[in-house]
């Protein structure tokens, strides 16, 4: 059997995208997570003129990709693809001992931090706000117990988040995927989840601008999809949902993790809550005209209080792979020789 692999002239290609200290220095920094070309710029001490010709040929090598937030434009080493693998290799033959290296990864440290910065003083601005509705509800402690074992341990090879916030389901799912992806539209909530997940060192989760009823994602890429208090601020939160199982494997799962319904009206002109909580009856029924069946519920009952919120976990499941599994074997004829 022939291994597979490149052609002589796309290994040719490869190593000449690579062979030459600026790009192979940028491909040890995006290894690390997204940056931008002003991040560049600002670590390696170059011209942006300069910094963007580099990456143009490190993506038509296929050893990077690159991606538009608004007015920015991000990069980050490729994931998938025949040249992937290579991309890694090479970042890992790069010795970090390397005085040059050393100095790229310290000066890395310092952006990030500086951007760190800058997020949190928005989350910190908002926290309060956030802080009086989770005092309506149970813990989030205990909210994401729930979560993990409704979802289990068996291991995914992506995970999707629509209006990741703070990032934190891809903190808490890290250990269980093999990549991940945030969306949220945002941009100051963005910067909190980079943060937040550069700060907990994880680099395969990625971070996008997006509209979640519009997302800038190819169909059936994720295995599972999570939907964390997001839907009771949105007004059509069905199509947020069809949206979702769009972006579903065969058998892939979505979460979702709302209000009960409740009476709070409070909520509408103080925190910009567009539905007063879910029924099982109105979830279900949207799931269902998603291409979705409900697996299971679960209601966590608000710890005290008057005025108090339930929150509800839903886990459904992509119906196609029960299609595939009930189609009759076709027969193989016989031939006779």
């Amino acid at each position: 059997m022939v291994k597979p692999g490149f052609s002589l002239n796309k290994l040719v290609d490869i190593l000449k995208a690579s062979a030459e200290p600026t790009r192979m220095r940028l491909l040890v920094l995006l290894s690390s997570g997204d940056l931008t070309v002003s991040d560049l710029t600002e670590i390696l001490s170059q011209s942006q003129p300069r910094i963007s010709r580099h990456l143009k040929l490190l993506s038509e090598a296929g050893l990077i990709e690159r991606y538009q937030e608004g007015a920015w434009a991000w990069f980050r080493l490729r994931r998938e693809g025949e040249a992937a693998g290579l991309a890694r290799k090479l970042v890992e033959e790069a010795s970090h001992a390397d005085a040059v290296i050393t100095r790229d990864q310290s000066r890395l440290a310092q952006v990030r931090a500086a951007r760190s910065e800058k997020a949190m003083a928005y989350f910190s601005r908002n926290a309060v706000g956030w802080d009086n509705i989770r005092k309506l509800h149970i813990s989030e402690e205990k909210v994401e117990t729930a979560l993990r074992e409704m979802v289990g341990d068996q291991p995914v090879d992506s995970l999707l988040d629509l209006g990741t916030g703070t990032g934190r389901l891809l903190q808490l799912f890290e250990g269980i995927y093999r990549h991940g992806m945030g969306i949220d539209a945002s941009r100051e909530m963005l910067a909190v989840a980079r943060a937040n997940l550069e700060k907990s060192g994880i680099s395969k989760a990625s971070i996008r601008q997006g509209d979640i009823f519009n997302l800038p994602l190819e169909n059936g890429g994720y295995d599972l999809v999570t939907i964390h208090q997001v839907l009771h601020y949105l007004e059509d939160p069905h199509l947020a949902i069809s949206e979702a199982a769009r972006m579903l494997r065969p058998g892939g799962r979505l979460v979702i993790v709302d209000f009960a319904p409740h009476g709070i009206d409070s909520l509408r002109g103080e925190h910009l809550h567009a539905r007063l909580g879910f029924s099982h009856q109105m979830m279900a029924d949207w799931l269902e005209q998603a291409g979705l069946e409900v697996v299971k519920t679960r209601d966590l009952e608000p710890e005290s209080g008057a005025e108090a919120l339930t929150v509800t976990i839903w886990l459904a499941r992509d119906r196609r792979i029960e299609i595939a599994d009930q189609q009759p074997t076709p027969k193989i004829a016989s031939r006779r020789v």
